[in-house]
């Protein structure tokens, strides 16, 4: 016999929280951490699936906005002008795999970002 399912049954994000995340996750490859902070002030205590993936996305852009802070002193040392490229280029990479999965519904975590805001 099947039990029933409880209170705590995970609901599937609704098409409109599929299209706010996308565009969160992507906004931040045009505006850095602002669609993320923008999103996840709004709808932080509104909806756990956007808030969630808006911090996500938050996070990981203020972690770049470090990582470019740092290739703008190494550009003294000319290795900045290397790794800046990069950095846009795992930024861009990032942010579709992000938006790909959360147009599904899924969680996205992304890899070496600082969790700082919780």
């Amino acid at each position: 016999m099947s039990e029933p399912l409880s209170e705590t049954t995970i609901q599937q994000p609704s098409s409109d929280d599929k299209n706010i995340v996308v565009l969160t996750h992507l906004g931040g490859i045009l505006f850095c951490f602002l669609p993320g902070l923008i999103v996840w002030l709004l709808k932080k205590d509104d909806n756990a699936y956007i808030a969630e993936q808006a911090r996500e996305a938050l996070n990981f852009q203020i972690s770049l906005l470090i990582a470019y802070a740092v290739c703008w002193v190494l550009m003294f040392i000319l290795i900045g002008f290397l790794l800046m490229p990069m950095l846009w280029l795992v930024n861009l990479l990032f942010s579709i795999l992000a938006a790909v999965a959360t147009s599904k519904g899924e969680n996205y975590r992304y890899p070496l970002a600082l969790r700082l805001i919780s």
